[in-house]
């Protein structure tokens, strides 16, 4: 793509796109001119969805990843190159909606005792204590732990806003754990090798499956399970769902409401309206009082 990536680039950091989308939007745009090789600025709405089909039918690729294809492509277009008539008719994937797994208490519990690493099972605790994202939890600093106020400062989370989260006394004492034994260096609590100088989530994500493995868990367990877990929980414990969209970050209520449709407990709660319906065995009762009464009755009169 030569200059036009270049430029593409700018306009992704000049929108203040993470560091993550802009690697993950570059290289789907580089795909894409490479399944034609043509520049992008000689081709129009056939070869978009063309590229659409070829994504679809023949790499067969999960809706998800279609969709940030797309999207790679509609910056490309809108953005860089000026030409938002190329993706004005872009079809949009429908996306099947389904339900997050859930852990249970003990499952959760399970998986912590099985994690080897101190540092693992610190980001991990953050992830469901404190509802972090997994990039939250990896990226938090010495100062985001404010032990006296009992709270965790998250920097810079999806849409690159802050907000403040619990610090649950549990994690506080293995983070203190953590302390005494690391003395990180620097400014990261989790320091690394990467651009930002934190761990990365890959070594995390592998500890997790191993201890969802050794745990006997047949569930798919991801960091993000935690997370899922973690608002299914509060709902269940009572607090208010303001309270938890609050705590998650979200920009919306809608997004937080899901977890009322994976709330057992919830539901469960949840009266059905047959109940509340008049029992149809008093009704019969009544009757069957009714007739033995009139044949005691008749008796009387035989006699």
């Amino acid at each position: 793509m030569g200059e036009v990536r270049d430029r593409m680039k700018d306009d992704l950091r000049l929108q203040c796109y993470s560091q993550g989308t802009q690697d993950l939007y570059l290289g789907y745009a580089k795909k894409y001119v490479a399944h034609f090789m043509r520049p992008p600025a000689q081709m129009g709405r056939e070869q978009v969805r063309a590229f659409h089909l070829h994504l679809q039918d023949e790499r067969k690729l999960e809706r998800g990843t279609i969709k940030c294809y797309l999207g790679a492509i509609r910056f490309l277009y809108n953005v860089t190159l000026g030409k938002p008539e190329v993706v004005a008719g872009i079809i949009w994937p429908r996306q099947p909606h389904k339900l997050p797994e859930i852990l249970a208490s003990a499952e959760v519990e399970a998986v912590f005792t099985h994690v080897e690493s101190v540092v693992h099972r610190a980001i991990l605790m953050a992830a469901y204590g404190a509802g972090l994202r997994i990039t939250e939890a990896c990226r938090l600093a010495v100062g985001d732990i404010d032990s006296k106020r009992g709270l965790i400062h998250v920097r810079s989370g999806k849409g690159k806003k802050d907000r403040y989260v619990m610090l649950p006394i549990r994690l506080l004492r293995v983070l203190r754990e953590y302390w005494r034994g690391a003395r990180p260096p620097g400014l990261r609590l989790f320091p690394g090798e990467g651009r930002t100088g934190a761990i990365t989530s890959g070594p995390v994500c592998q500890a997790l499956r191993k201890a969802v493995a050794k745990a006997g868990l047949t569930k798919r367990v991801t960091p993000h399970t935690l997370r899922h877990s973690f608002a299914t929980h509060l709902l269940e414990g009572g607090t208010d769902i303001r309270t938890i969209q609050v705590l998650l970050g979200h920009s919306s209520i809608r997004t937080t409401a899901h977890y009322t449709q994976v709330s057992g407990r919830t539901i469960a709660r949840t009266t059905s309206p047959l109940d509340r319906l008049e029992m149809p065995k008093d009704k019969g009762k009544a009757k069957d009082k009714g007739k033995k009464g009139k044949r005691k009755g008749k008796g009387k009169k035989r006699r």
